[in-house]
C-alpha cells in the first residue's frame, strides 16, 4: 500500500537560525539586504512549492551476511556497513521519496544565471530547506504508524550518502508507481526535481533514533552535515 502525503507551505516550520546558518550566519542574525531577499524568497517559495510525498512498508525485510546489505521483496539493497549498523534491530522498513516540486529550482536557475543571483541563491537554498522540513513531516506520520505498532523509528538514511550507492534509487522506485509524486529518475539515478529527497527508514520495539550522525559520513554536500559543522554540533 501506497500512502500518498502533500503539505502546504504554511503547514511546514522553517527554521529560519538553520537558513541563515546555512546563507552564512551562524549567529541567527540577517543584516541587511539578505533579511529582505530572504523574506522574498519566502514569498515567492510560497506560491512555486507543491510539496508531495509517499511511503511503504515493504512487506518482508531481512539483513544478509556480513550486515552490508538488506533485502526488502526479494530485491538486495547494498546499505553498506554504516546505514545498516544504523538501522540493526529493524524488523520492518518504510520507504520514502517527497519532494518540493520544481518550481522552485527553476526559479532559483533563472535568477542564478540572469539579474539577481543573490535571490537566486537563496531561494535555492530555501528549496534545500523545504523539502527536507517536509521530509520531517512525513517521517512524523511514519512514526505516528510506527507507534500504533509499538515500534520505534531509526532516523532516515538515503541513497548516495554513507557509502551506500546512489544506483540502488532505481530500486527504491520501483516500489512506487511510475512518476508518483512528479518525481522521477535519470539513468545515472538523480532525482527530478532536483529538490526532492528518497530513503528508509527502520521500525522495530528495539531500534533507536538518533540526530544526524555528521562524524559517520564523509558526504561534504549533505544539507545537515554541513549546517551542523558551521554551528559545530
Amino acid at each position: 500500500m501506497i500512502h500518498k502525503v502533500s503539505y502546504s507551505f504554511g503547514e511546514l516550520t522553517l527554521d529560519m537560525n538553520y537558513l541563515s546558518a546555512m546563507l552564512g550566519f551562524p549567529d541567527g542574525v540577517l543584516p541587511e539586504p539578505f533579511d529582505q531577499y530572504v523574506a522574498e524568497a519566502i514569498q515567492e517559495a510560497e506560491s512555486l512549492c507543491d510539496i508531495r510525498g509517499a511511503f511503504c512498508f515493504p512487506q518482508k525485510s531481512e539483513f544478509i551476511a556480513g550486515n552490508s546489505c538488506i533485502s526488502l521483496d526479494g530485491i538486495t539493497f547494498g546499505i553498506g556497513k554504516t546505514v545498516a549498523k544504523e538501522l540493526r534491530n529493524s524488523t520492518s522498513v518504510a520507504l520514502f521519496i517527497c519532494t518540493a516540486s520544481d518550481g522552485i529550482s527553476l526559479r532559483s536557475k533563472e535568477l542564478l544565471t540572469g539579474e539577481n543571483p543573490v535571490l537566486g541563491y537563496i531561494l535555492d537554498t530555501l528549496g534545500s530547506m523545504i523539502v527536507e522540513t517536509a521530509t520531517d513531516q512525513l517521517q512524523k506520520e511514519i512514526r505516528q504508524i510506527a507507534l500504533s505498532q509499538d515500534l520505534s523509528i531509526t532516523n532516515r538514511y538515503s541513497p548516495g550518502y554513507c557509502k551506500w550507492s546512489v544506483a540502488d534509487q532505481h530500486k527504491l522506485f520501483s516500489f512506487f508507481p511510475p512518476n508518483c509524486c512528479g518525481i522521477s529518475l535519470t539513468d545515472s539515478a538523480l532525482m527530478y526535481p532536483i529538490k526532492s529527497v528518497s530513503g528508509m527508514i527502520g521500525l522495530g520495539k528495539e531500534v533507536k533514533y538518533r540526530e544526524y550522525t555528521c562524524n559517520l559520513c564523509s558526504q561534504v554536500e549533505c544539507f545537515h552535515r554541513n549546517h551542523t559543522m558551521k554551528n559545530g554540533l
